[in-house]
């Protein structure tokens, strides 16, 4: 099945752009924020040459989105959707990050839904592999309703790879 894994995506909260690289300054401006990688399996993205390897793998990616807030019009994060799998009907959704004024007000569970309504019309699985340190995250897709499956590593386009649960949502559970 052929279908756009960077579409433009809207809902009544946010608009998923997709990333482009004249986004770059933009997005690390938001990634500066050593905060936001405390749980993440790569704390050190906050750091310009770390953000600009995550920012090129995001890019060659073709599936990687900036956020908007429609109500400022300011960049809240970036995520993605990667590891399409024609042979499981299965794809990805990570690489998350939001600035921090917006965690705890349900954007992230709001924009997860907008691509998962969005997706769920092509694939019958989603999963989200999140590291093992990120109770954030964890607790996030959790009420989602996705079920942790597994423990894996993962490999980050031009890091180390690292440990991560395996999260998954079906279709027909959605």
């Amino acid at each position: 099945m052929t279908f756009d894994i960077q579409p433009i995506l809207e809902n009544e909260q946010a608009i998923l752009y997709p990333l482009r690289e004249e986004d770059f300054d933009d997005l690390y401006a938001v990634a500066s924020d050593p905060k936001i990688w405390e749980q993440h399996p790569n704390k050190e993205r906050w750091k310009e040459e770390v953000f600009r390897t995550f920012f090129d793998g995001a890019i060659q990616s073709k599936g990687a989105f900036k956020i908007v807030d429609k109500a400022t019009g300011h960049i809240a994060g970036s995520t993605r959707f990667y590891e399409y799998n024609a042979e499981e009907n299965s794809i990805c959704i990570g690489y998350t990050f939001y600035a921090t004024a917006y965690w705890g007000k349900g954007f992230n569970h709001s924009v997860k839904r907008m691509m998962l309504d969005y997706i769920f019309q092509f694939v019958s699985q989603v999963y989200f592999h999140i590291g093992v340190n990120n109770i954030r995250s964890q607790v996030s897709i959790g009420r989602l309703g996705a079920e942790k499956v597994g423990e894996m590593e993962v490999a980050y386009f031009g890091e180390t790879s690292k440990q991560n649960f395996l999260y998954k949502m079906s279709k027909e559970g959605y």
